[in-house]
C-alpha cells in the first residue's frame, strides 16, 4: 500500500478532520512522508480542507 493510500485510510477511519501531525501520529508514518502524500492528495482533489490546516477525504 502506498503512503498516500495509508494517509487517506487513516483520515477515513478518524471520522474527523485531521492535521498532518495527527495523521503522522496515528498512522506511524514519518511526518515528511505524510506531507508529501497530502500534497499529492490535494492535487488529485482526494482531500478537502473544512478549516485551516485540517483535512478530510473529499465526499
Amino acid at each position: 500500500m502506498e503512503v498516500k493510500d495509508k494517509v487517506l485510510e487513516t483520515m477515513k477511519q478518524a471520522g474527523e478532520p485531521l492535521n498532518a501531525g495527527k495523521i503522522a501520529e496515528i498512522s506511524g508514518i514519518d511526518r515528511k512522508e505524510v506531507d508529501k502524500a497530502m500534497k499529492q492528495l490535494k492535487e488529485e482533489g482526494a482531500i478537502v480542507s473544512p478549516k485551516r490546516c485540517y483535512w478530510e477525504p473529499a465526499k
